[in-house]
């Protein structure tokens, strides 16, 4: 049983095809089919069955998948700091980081520490906060930058920055003149929001709730950006951080009945020793002076 083969069986535990993991490994078919046979008698268990051209987990396969991955998962990490040890310069840091950040936050941190360590390397995931907790957990991701403390008993969370939200407004709205306004006007407007389970969302509800409504809801949306663009296209408004760029004309008006902002900040598992580079990376972010860059108003 060794790592190559077993590195093949999660291929094709996770739905790739024989023909595809055979090519990405270098090998004839027939080779990889007696190489995962070998496996089978290793196992003692037969761990797929064949379904139409494509191979499927028995549930012997699918208990020691999830025993293959966890073992490949410390390998693989395990390698990487020996690696980051021999050469402290070089390496891979895995980084999860929300949609919205990919815009400034990301790139000005990324720029910087490559500036003084030009031979490392990120593995870049964008997600929700919910799959920003599933990386850390399953140990994907060794850190992610996200809003808010996910106040997980798992995970510590450190504060970047504080980020100020605005009301989006379009163009013609009756209030688009204003550079200021009180949420409470809003309360008879359509709003167009993320989809529950994203922390803006929760925060965009909290902030309604103080000025002494909900949110007539219109529109629920994945991206940022999307939100923003059918405010522009008059659909509603929305309560969003400041855009990085004049691309959209909605503009973006300063709440004064409520604390309209949210927290930005660096997470990653509690009680395990990052690998150096990453390590080097957290405490890059951490001392890193941040400030999020002001768009259109």
């Amino acid at each position: 049983m060794d790592v190559q083969t077993l590195r093949l069986f999660r291929e094709v535990a996770g739905g790739a095809t024989v023909t595809e993991t055979a090519a990405r490994g270098h090998l004839t078919q027939p080779a990889l089919s007696r190489a995962l046979r070998r496996l089978e008698h290793d196992a003692g268990a037969e761990l797929f069955r064949r379904s139409g051209r494509v191979l499927r987990l028995t549930p012997a396969g699918h208990a020691f998948r999830r025993h293959v991955e966890a073992v490949l998962d410390q390998l693989d990490q395990g390698l990487r700091e020996v690696a980051e040890i021999v050469d402290p310069g070089t390496g891979v840091v895995p980084l999860a980081f929300l949609h919205t950040f990919g815009t400034w936050l990301v790139p000005s941190v990324l720029r910087s520490f490559l500036r003084e360590h030009a031979g490392a390397r990120f593995e870049l995931r964008q997600h929700g906060e919910a799959g920003l907790e599933t990386e850390l957990l399953d140990g994907t991701a060794d850190l992610v930058i996200t809003s808010g403390d996910p106040g997980h008993a798992q995970l510590r969370w450190e504060r970047l920055l504080v980020e100020p939200l605005r009301l989006a407004v379009p163009p013609h709205h009756r209030l688009a003149g204003r550079r200021r306004v009180r949420l409470a006007d809003l309360a008879d407007e359509t709003f167009i929001l993320l989809r529950p389970g994203y922390a803006l969302r929760e925060t965009t509800e909290r902030l309604c709730a103080e000025a002494g409504f909900a949110p007539r809801i219109g529109f629920e949306g994945d991206e940022v950006e999307t939100l923003r663009g059918l405010v522009t296209a008059g659909l509603g408004v929305s309560v969003l951080p400041l855009p990085h760029t004049a691309t959209f004309p909605a503009p973006h008006l300063a709440l004064t009945d409520v604390d309209a902002a949210r927290d930005i900040g660096l997470a990653w598992a509690a009680g395990r020793t990052l690998p150096p580079l990453s390590e080097t990376f957290r405490q890059h972010v951490l001392a890193a002076d941040l400030d999020r860059p002001q768009g259109t108003m």
